[in-house]
């Protein structure tokens, strides 16, 4: 059985990184080996099970942590398995909701041309002056709307600024670099640092102040080499730009993002979960557009008459759902594996044969190669640390910047890699050094401020 899992999530996981080969998108496979390797726990009963309600046992032969033995009839077995089953869905839905009030959020703001008011800050015609200002406005802007959107809409705006495309493609790379480290160091900056946070591994606070200075670091070292680089010395050409902002946008803009940082202060002050923190903002949101819009709305009525000028409407049609399915696939597939003690049998291996911390940095140069989501999943499972230790945090650097140094390694450098026809040899041959400096840099702060 363990056998037929692991050769299931690596044929998944093959076709996952080769979806542009193959042309198949990637949460099919996602979904194929989340269901079959759930098929093979309940058709083969498990002997050894780690039930989320029972947990890890105390083996009274050598006194260290064990998976617990399956025990009962085989309906009884079943139950259990099923229990087992609903927590982790509830689990990873808790992290789907949160998403999707969070995109659509973000799609709203978009929706009133709310990310058009930065370009108001960018008035900058020096090529360096406006790398710095491009890459900390990716840095800030990430930590608030998550890095994906981020870079998405800082390469919009460039558009309008820089017509030169390969001088656009350098940009580009900062922006990765940028967005990429400003999603680390917040609870709702990326994926994986929202799973630490809801899964309580961390806590907002402490996560800020562990990881804000590492990875601002990680920017401002590639920046710094960067001020010393040729191809952004000298002024930019000027470019004809027509911008009609509408209406109540920056207004809209500020909204959402309060909205947005609302969510980890409700959490704190009524101890509610965050995805019901990120219910209330999105109901916020909601309410502000249709205000805004001068209609009333229901999500219930999507009859063609009404849906063509509801922002609330729009947004829900534009988030991204092939991303949730395909972090559905992989986190259900995670835990059927960490059901069966895999995850934790490999954590306890790992820790037997080399320094956690060598573990972890090796964890972020995986990142560039395997999407950070399952790394933190597999870690989460792995690891028995209590919550705020300084390794679930680490892993939420490593696994947030270290994706920056092959475009492959996250979602920001992929989506970046489309609309700007990046190739992946450019990217190796001009950025990923210098993000591997500011990886590493920033690892050596991490570890500075614990001394």
């Amino acid at each position: 059985m363990y056998a037929t899992l692991l050769l299931i999530f690596i044929i998944g996981y093959v076709s996952i990184t080769l979806e542009h080969t193959l042309k198949i998108d990637k949460l099919v496979p996602a979904l194929l080996m989340m269901v079959l390797s759930w098929a093979v726990i309940f058709i083969g009963i498990p002997v050894f099970w780690l039930d989320p309600s029972i947990g890890l046992q105390v083996d009274p032969k050598c006194g260290q942590l064990s998976i617990p033995e399956l025990i009962g009839s085989l309906a009884e077995k079943r139950e259990q398995l099923d229990a087992t089953l609903l927590h982790h869905f509830g689990k990873t839905s808790e992290i789907l909701i949160f998403l999707i009030g969070a995109m659509t959020i973000v799609e709203i703001i978009d929706h009133f041309d709310g990310f058009n008011s930065f370009k108001t800050l960018i008035k900058t015609k020096r090529k360096i002056s406006l790398l710095w200002v491009l890459s900390l406005l990716a840095f800030f802007l990430s930590a608030l709307i998550d890095n994906l959107t981020a870079t998405i809409v800082l390469i919009s705006i460039l558009r309008k600024i820089v017509a030169d495309a390969e001088l656009r493609r350098w940009y580009t790379g900062f922006i990765i670099i940028a967005a990429n480290s400003g999603g680390a160091w917040s609870p709702i900056g990326d994926v994986t640092t929202t799973m630490l946070w809801m899964n309580h591994k961390v806590n907002a606070g402490s996560l800020i102040n562990y990881l804000f200075f590492p990875s601002l670091i990680s920017v401002l070292v590639p920046l710094f080499i960067a001020s010393y680089m040729k191809v952004f010395k000298g002024k930019i050409p000027s470019t004809e730009i027509t911008n009609h902002p509408r209406k109540n946008s920056a207004f809209v803009l500020i909204s959402g993002l309060l909205l947005i940082v609302l969510v980890p202060i409700l959490k704190m002050t009524s101890h509610l979960p965050p995805y019901m923190g990120m219910m209330f903002s999105l109901g916020m949101m909601a309410t502000l557009a249709e205000i805004l819009s001068k209609r009333h709305f229901s999500l219930t009525d999507i009859s063609a008459e009404n849906t063509h000028t509801s922002p609330t409407f729009k947004a829900l049609t534009k988030i991204e759902l092939p991303s949730i399915l395909f972090f559905l696939g992989i986190l259900m597939t995670i835990a059927a594996m960490e059901s069966l003690g895999m995850i934790y049998g490999f954590g306890l291996q790992v820790q037997e044969t080399m320094d956690v911390n060598l573990f972890v940095t090796l964890l972020g140069v995986a990142s560039a190669i395997i999407d950070n989501v399952p790394i933190v999943a597999a870690s989460m499972g792995m690891f028995q640390f209590e919550m705020d230790h300084e390794i679930w945090h680490f892993i939420a650097y490593a696994a947030g910047t270290g994706g920056s140094m092959l475009i492959i390694g996250s979602a920001a450098g992929v989506v970046a890699m489309g609309m700007e026809k990046i190739s992946f040899f450019w990217y190796l041959k001009r950025i990923t050094l210098l993000a591997a400096f500011g990886y590493f840099a920033g690892i050596g702060i991490f570890f500075l401020q614990l001394a």
